[in-house]
C-alpha cells in the first residue's frame, strides 16, 4: 500500500510497483500483470485468515473504488483465473461470512461478486475453440479474435493452463446462478480426459487447443501439470461430482506406478513410461505431498516433503530445479510456497511438531535471507544469496496465510477453515457450494476407466484419525531414513587401493596421472590402442584405435582412459569459469537485506578464499571513467570506488584506483538498462599482461544493479557494502558492531554453514590437485592433417574451450563414442558451488575478447549437442511407435 498501490506488484529493492508496459518486459512472467491491482486482490482472503478484518473492509473498498477490469491488456487466462477471479471470489466468501457475524462488512452488497463475474464473461471468449480448451491468454477489453486483441494466433498451452479452472469457475456459477462458467470448465476438462494417452493413463505438458494433439510428450507433477491433478481431486471435494475422483483416481495410480520412484518424483515419457524424460526436478511439485494428504496417501507424501526440506536446507531455499543428485539445476527461487502448503497440510495430518519446526526454518530463512526494507525479494541465486527485485502476488495470497495457519490455534480464527476448500493459490471456497445452485447435470461424462486394485482409494477425503492418528513417531519413522539423502547423494570417486583390491596386476594408467613426455606412459598408452600425434600448433592429439590394443582388456582400459580425457577436459573448462559474486548493502537503512548479483573479474583478489569479504563506504572516483590517475584520492582512499564502464581496460580502472588507495572497486555498466535479470553474467578479462600487482576485489554490477547503489548514494549519502563470494548472515555482518533491535538473526546456522562449505572448499581443491594444470584436454573426430585447422562442429566431436603450447586433445575413431554418463571420472567435489555453471561471458572493456582458441568448439557445447541428438533420437522412435 506504502510503495506500490495502485501497481500489480511491489518492486521490493527499487521500493515502487511494477507497471507493465513502464518496467523491461519479463515474457511470460508479466501476462499475469494486467493494471487491476493484482496483488491487492490476491490478498484479500489473507487479511481475514491474519484476523486483520478491519484492514480487509477498507481493502475491499479501495478494489470496489479503483479496480478497472476493462483494460486494453492482454493476460494470462490461467493466471488471471487463478490469483484474479479466485481473489475476488475468496474476498466474496469471506465477506459474507464477516457479514453474517454481524460486526464488520455489514454495507457489503455482493460488489466483490458482480466483479468476478464481468471478469468471467471476460475470459469466456478465450474458450472459443473446437476443442473446448481456452487460448492461453486473451485480452480484458476485445478479447481474442478482435483485430486489436494482440492475441489469438496460439496453437498450444499447457495441461495445467486449461486444467485450473473448474474449482473458479464452477464457484461463480454457484455463486450467480449462470451456469455457463461451469459448462465451459467442465468441457475443457472432459476434452483433457479424452486426451490422455490410454496405455499409461497420463498426460503431456503440452496440447494444441485446436487439434487436441500432445505437443510436449513429457508428463510429471510440476510445472505444466500439476494443478490439473489438484483440481480433479478438489473439485470432487467441492461438487461432489464422482467422475472427478475416478478420473483422479486413475491418474494417481498412474502417477505411483511410473513417475513416483521414492523420495523422487521423475517426469517420464507417456508412451513410454518406463523411461525419464529428465534427470531433474523443479520446485512446483512440491504441492504433491499436500495433496497426497487430501488423498489420504501418507507415506509417500512424508518421504517427498522429508526429500524436500533437506534441499531446502543444503540451500536455504527450493531452487527452482534441482537435478535427481541434489544440485541447482535453476538457481532462482521466486518466493514460492508449494512447500510451506504441504508443511501445512503434513502437520494437519499428522499433528508431528516436526513440521513446526520445519515451519519454523522457513521463517527464519525467508527473515535473514529474503527481506528487505520494502518487502521480501525473491532469491536471483539460492547459491549466493542474491536478490532479484521482484515479489510476486502469491508470496502474500499463498505464504503468509499457509505459515499463519500451520502456527495458528482455533481461538486464533475468526471462522472455521474447515468450512473451506484451499485453491491452488489458497483461496477459501465455501464447502456449501456443492449443493447451491446445481446449474450443471451431475452425468458421469467419464468413460473407460481402469480397474484398479488400490486399496488406497478408499482413503480419499479420509477421517485421519483413523488412517494416521496424531502419533508424532509414525511420520518419525517414515521420515528417519531420508534424514541424510542430500548428503549421501554425492558420488565417492573409487580408491587406487580398492580398484587393485590390493593385489594383482598394477593398476591401468589414469588420465588425471597421464604426462606425455612419460615415456612409460606413452608405452602403455600403445598397448591400449592409443597413438599419441604432435601437432604443428604444439598441441598434443590422443587417438584411440581399439582394434591396434594388444588385448581385449587392454582396448577396455583404453577406452576408459579415453572417458577420463573427456571427464578432465570438461571439469578444466568449468574450471576457468568463475561463479558470481555478491555486492551486500549494509549500512542504514538496509543493513544487509540487499544483495545484488554482481560479475567476478579474472585478476585481484579472490573473494572465494577471503571468506570475510572486503567491507567499505563507496565513493565514485574522478574521472569517472577510472581511465586516467584519479583526482580525487582524498575521497577515494579506504573506500570501495564506484567507476563507469568503458574506454579503457578493466586491468587499468583497478590499477588507478588501487594507485589511489581504494580497497576495492565496482565498475558499473555503462548500457542503460542492463540488468543480470535478463542478460548473462560475464568475467572481466585482464590486459593481456601479468596482474598480480592488483590486489584489491574487483566487481561488475549491470547499469540496473549499479543504479540501486547510486540511488542509495542519493538519498542516504554514506553507503557501506560487503563484496564478497556469497551474502552474509546479517549477524556475522553486524558481529562486533552496534545492530538495530529489529534486526534479530541465529548465527548458528550460518557458522554451521560456513565450516561445511569450507570442508567441501578443501575436498574441491583436493580433487583439482589431481589434475595436471600444464594438460588441456579436448577431443576431435578427425584425422589431425585434415581437421587440425578448420572448424570442428560435427555433434560427435568434443573440443578444449582453448589450446596451450603443451595441450592435449583426443579422439576415438572407432564406432563407440563415450557419453559423460559412462565415463569414469574424478572424484567430484560435493560443494554448495559444484553446480551445473550459470552462462556467463568474459570481455575486456575494450570489448576484445580473451584469447580463446576459435579453431575448436566449446566441449560443453558439444556435450549439450550430443544430448540434444539422442534427446531427438528418442523423441523420433517414440513418435514412430
Amino acid at each position: 500500500q506504502e510503495h506500490a498501490y495502485p501497481a500489480d506488484e511491489l518492486m521490493p529493492l527499487t521500493c515502487r510497483g511494477r507497471v507493465r508496459g513502464q518496467e523491461p518486459s519479463r515474457g511470460d512472467v508479466d501476462d499475469a500483470l494486467g493494471k487491476f491491482s493484482l496483488t491487492l486482490i490476491d490478498t484479500l482472503d489473507t487479511l481475514v485468515v491474519l484476523n486483520k478484518s478491519k484492514e480487509f473492509e477498507e481493502a475491499v473498498k479501495k478494489v470496489i473504488k479503483d479496480v478497472n477490469l476493462d483494460n486494453d491488456i492482454v493476460v494470462s487466462v490461467f493466471e488471471t483465473n487463478i490469483r484474479v477471479l479466485g481473489g475476488l471470489l475468496g474476498g466474496h466468501s469471506v465477506a459474507i461470512m464477516l457479514k453474517e457475524k454481524g460486526e464488520y462488512m455489514q454495507w457489503y452488497n455482493g460488489e466483490l461478486l458482480h466483479m468476478a463475474k464481468e471478469l468471467g464473461y471476460k475470459l469466456l471468449p478465450a474458450f472459443n475453440t473446437t476443442s473446448g480448451l481456452p487460448y492461453p491468454r486473451v485480452n480484458l477489453k476485445f478479447g481474442v479474435r478482435h483485430p486489436e486483441a494482440r492475441t489469438g494466433t496460439e496453437t498450444d498451452t499447457c495441461t495445467a493452463c486449461a486444467g485450473t479452472l473448474i474449482l473458479e469457475f464452477a464457484a461463480l456459477s454457484r455463486f450467480t446462478g449462470t451456469s455457463i462458467f461451469e459448462e465451459y470448465a467442465r468441457k475443457a476438462l472432459d476434452f483433457i480426459w479424452e486426451k490422455r494417452q490410454r496405455s499409461s493413463n497420463l498426460v503431456g505438458v503440452t496440447i494444441n487447443i485446436h487439434t487436441g494433439d500432445w505437443v510436449r510428450k513429457d508428463s510429471g507433477v510440476g510445472a505444466g501439470i500439476d494443478s490439473y491433478y489438484e483440481y480433479l481431486l478438489k473439485a470432487y471435494v467441492l461438487l461432489g461430482d464422482d467422475s472427478f475422483l475416478e478420473r483422479f483416481n486413475t491418474h494417481y495410480d498412474a502417477i505411483m506406478r511410473y513417475i513416483s520412484q521414492p523420495p523422487l518424483l521423475l517426469d517420464v515419457h507417456i508412451h513410454k513410461p518406463m523411461l525419464n524424460a529428465r534427470t531433474w526436478m523443479d520446485s512446483l511439485l512440491a504441492f504433491f505431498p499436500g495433496l497426497q494428504v487430501l488423498k489420504g496417501d501418507i507415506r509417500p507424501a512424508i518421504e517427498t516433503h522429508e526429500m524436500l526440506y533437506q534441499v531446502i536446507k543444503k540451500h536455504n531455499f527450493l531452487p527452482e530445479a534441482f537435478t535427481t543428485d541434489f544440485r541447482v539445476h535453476w538457481a532462482q527461487h521466486p518466493l514460492r510456497p508449494e512447500f510451506a502448503e504441504s508443511t501445512y497440510f503434513l502437520y494437519k495430518a499428522t499433528g508431528d511438531p516436526y513440521y513446526l519446526e520445519v515451519g519454523k526454518t522457513l521463517i527464519e530463512n525467508l527473515n535473514k535471507y529474503a527481506r528487505v526494507p520494502c518487502g521480501f525479494a525473491a532469491m536471483k541465486d539460492v547459491r549466493t544469496g542474491s536478490h532479484e527485485d521482484r515479489m510476486d502476488s502469491f508470496f502474500l495470497a499463498e505464504m503468509f496465510k499457509y505459515l499463519y495457519l500451520l502456527f495458528a490455534d482455533k481461538e486464533d480464527m475468526v471462522f472455521d477453515i474447515e468450512d473451506y476448500i484451499f485453491t491452488t493459490e489458497a483461496h477459501l471456497l465455501p464447502l456449501w457450494l456443492s449443493t447451491t445452485n446445481q446449474t450443471v447435470s451431475k452425468k458421469n461424462t467419464t468413460t473407460e476407466y481402469t480397474e484398479l486394485d488400490d486399496s488406497n482409494f478408499d482413503w480419499t477425503c479420509p477421517n485421519t484419525q483413523i488412517l494416521f492418528p496424531n502419533d508424532p513417531m509414525f511420520a518419525q519413522s517414515i521420515r528417519e531414513p531420508l534424514k541424510n539423502v542430500v548428503d549421501k547423494s554425492c558420488p565417492r570417486g573409487i580408491s587406487r587401493a580398492e580398484e587393485s583390491l590390493g593385489s594383482g596386476p598394477k593398476p591401468p594408467l589414469r588420465a588425471r596421472d597421464f604426462m606425455a613426455s612419460n615415456p612409460e606412459h606413452l608405452e602403455i598408452l600403445k598397448k591400449m590402442g592409443v597413438s599419441l600425434i604432435h601437432l604443428k600448433d604444439g598441441r598434443v592429439q590422443l587417438v584411440q584405435h581399439a582394434v591396434q590394443a594388444a588385448s581385449s582388456l587392454d582396448a577396455e582400459d583404453g577406452l576408459r582412459f579415453m572417458q577420463e580425457m573427456i571427464e578432465l577436459s570438461s571439469q578444466q573448462q568449468k574450471e576457468q569459469q568463475l561463479p558470481p559474486r555478491a555486492v551486500q548493502i549494509v549500512s542504514h537503512p538496509f543493513f544487509g537485506r540487499v544483495v545484488l548479483t554482481a560479475g567476478p573479474a579474472q585478476f585481484g583478489m579472490d573473494l572465494s578464499k577471503h571468506k570475510a569479504g572486503t567491507r567499505g563506504f563507496v565513493a565514485t572516483i574522478k574521472p569517472y571513467n577510472g581511465c586516467s590517475e584519479i583526482t580525487n584520492p582524498e575521497a577515494v582512499k579506504e573506500k570501495i570506488a564506484l567507476m563507469q564502464r568503458g574506454q579503457c581496460m578493466f586491468a587499468e580502472k583497478a590499477r588507478n584506483i588501487q594507485k589511489a588507495g581504494a580497497i576495492g572497486g565496482i565498475v558499473i555498466d555503462d548500457n542503460e538498462g542492463s540488468s543480470s535479470d535478463t542478460a548473462p553474467l560475464f568475467q572481466m578479462a585482464g590486459d593481456g599482461k601479468n596482474t598480480d600487482d592488483i590486489t584489491i576485489p574487483m566487481l561488475f554490477l549491470f547499469n540496473k544493479e549499479g543504479n540501486i547503489i547510486l540511488d542509495a548514494i542519493r538519498e542516504y549519502e554514506a553507503v557501506e557494502v560487503l563484496l564478497s563470494d556469497k551474502a552474509k548472515d546479517r549477524a556475522t555482518i553486524f558481529k562486533g558492531k552496534m545492530i538495530p533491535n529489529y534486526i534479530i538473526d541465529s548465527n548458528l546456522e550460518m557458522e554451521n554453514m560456513d565450516q561445511k562449505s569450507s570442508e567441501n572448499d578443501s575436498h574441491k581443491q583436493n580433487s583439482e590437485e589431481a589434475t595436471s594444470a600444464s594438460q588441456d584436454v579436448g577431443v576431435v573426430s578427425e584425422e589431425p592433417e585434415e581437421g587440425e585447422n578448420s572448424d570442428i562442429t560435427e555433434p560427435d566431436s568434443l573440443t578444449p574451450a582453448h589450446a596451450d603450447s603443451d595441450s592435449v586433445s583426443i579422439s576415438n575413431q572407432d564406432s563407440y563414442v563415450p557419453g559423460t554418463d559412462e565415463a569414469s571420472a574424478p572424484e567430484p567435489a560435493c560443494t554448495q558451488g559444484d553446480h551445473q555453471p550459470q552462462e556467463q561471458k568474459t570481455e575486456t572493456e575494450s570489448n576484445s575478447k580473451v584469447n580463446w582458441d576459435n579453431k575448436v568448439q566449446p566441449m560443453e557445447s558439444i556435450l549439450a549437442d550430443w544430448n540434444e541428438d539422442i534427446e531427438a533420437f528418442e523423441m523420433m522412435e517414440k513418435d514412430e511407435l
